[in-house]
């Protein structure tokens, strides 16, 4: 088990510098956050840490400028968001190493906070280069990862600096945000009221095969959507069309096929079109009877049926990645109603965890992300987590057992 801020004894915070990697990778429209979601979720960790007295320090990416400083993805706009939502100062510092960040933290006091500058901006930050990771930990009593969304990078903010804050005497723990996590989708994993459901879609079997294999043995039924579906029918020997085919997997899709028999649950029918755009006519048929040069883009509507009646039986249901093209209104049916169901199945008790990313937006655009029990701010982590793989974030921090 890993530390967490509720293991840290009371006279650790009373002005000392906590390093708190958060991930502000947020949108920006017209140099404005377009959706300050992942900066709300970090609030209670960072008020926590400015009532306790501590000086905080937050470190952040922000899309991949590739190892170079880009004015369109300056972490500035987060700062005055934060300050929104704390109703108190955040000092910004344009950098995020060297002179000027010693500087601002010497006018630092106890109970304060400061953003750095965009990580990415830095080339040492993706390559987890030691000298920053230690130039870092020179100031840093203390480490906090909440960015849960970044936590399987191997980062020097998310792996690098955490060992060197622990070389150096102090503790690496984790925040809110993640113990959430790992607590809810560990739990969902490890100890899961039953029957328990997953709900896998996406568009290539080749992002999710560790995934659907480490999920087989532990649920009672997996349900396929998405385009990785065409390659479950081309293994099946159906014609899928012009549709999105990873021919290369059909052999691996073939043996996932036998290893669930009937624990994995595939359409049974899927709305197709002529082109996948805005406006295209489109129509619902047999998984059997999709025409060549024809192209799925959704579940069709006995498979939302399906789907919806498998979910709503669960106890536990687990949901990462959109059942067709949802972005496009013509084929948006399956992912919404995925939503939904999953909302319903939460209404009615049942612990619904829904994956970063799309299907978190899906949630959203279908009203019901208040709904469900959790909603994931890691994509990419959480299906690691999934697949029973360590998250090299979680992994640099210090065990309960030893500092």
């Amino acid at each position: 088990m890993k530390k967490t801020l509720h293991d840290l004894p009371r006279d650790a915070f009373v002005g000392a510098t906590f390093a708190v990697r958060v991930d502000f990778n947020t949108p920006l429209v017209r140099g404005r956050i377009a959706d300050a979601t992942r900066i709300e979720r970090c609030v209670p960790t960072i008020r926590h840490l400015t009532t306790a007295g501590a000086k905080v320090v937050l470190l952040s990416h922000l899309g991949r400028p590739e190892g170079r400083a880009r004015a369109g993805l300056s972490l500035e706009p987060a700062a005055g968001c934060l300050e929104g939502m704390l109703e108190g100062s955040v000092r910004f510092c344009p950098h995020a190493e060297g002179l000027q960040v010693s500087e601002s933290l010497r006018a630092m006091e106890p109970g304060s906070v400061l953003l750095l500058e965009n990580t990415r901006f830095l080339a040492g930050e993706t390559a987890n280069d030691p000298r920053l990771a230690a130039d870092w930990a020179i100031w840093a009593d203390h480490y906090v990862l909440d960015a849960f969304g970044t936590a399987h990078r191997a980062h020097a903010s998310t792996d690098g600096l955490p060992r060197a804050v622990r070389t150096r005497g102090g503790a690496a723990v984790a925040g809110f945000l993640v113990a959430r996590e790992l607590e809810v989708i560990g739990g969902a994993l490890d100890n899961p009221r039953r029957p328990l459901v997953a709900v896998v879609g996406g568009a290539k079997i080749s992002d999710k095969i560790d995934v659907i294999e480490a999920l087989l043995p532990r649920v009672d039924a997996l349900l396929v959507g998405g385009a990785m579906a065409n390659t479950f029918f081309r293994a099946m020997g159906m014609e899928t069309g012009a549709s999105l085919v990873e021919p290369a997997k059909c052999a691996v899709a073939a043996r996932l096929l036998e290893v669930a028999g009937p624990g994995m649950v595939l359409p049974v029918d899927c709305t197709v079109a002529g082109a996948l755009l805005d406006g295209a006519e489109t129509r619902a048929v047999a998984r059997s009877e999709v025409a060549p040069g024809e192209l799925i883009g959704d579940i069709g509507p006995l498979t939302i049926r399906l789907f919806g009646r498998r979910i709503q039986e669960a106890a536990t249901v687990i949901w990462n990645g959109p059942l067709g093209v949802f972005e496009i209104a013509g084929f948006a049916e399956g992912t919404l109603g995925v939503a939904r169901a999953a909302a319903a199945a939460a209404d009615e008790g049942a612990t619904v965890i829904v994956g970063g990313g799309d299907s978190a937006a899906a949630a959203h655009e279908a009203g019901v992300a208040t709904r469900v029990t959790h909603i994931s701010t890691g994509g990419g982590a959480a299906l690691e987590l999934l697949a029973g793989k360590k998250l090299p974030g979680v992994e640099a921090l210090s065990n309960r057992c030893s500092a």
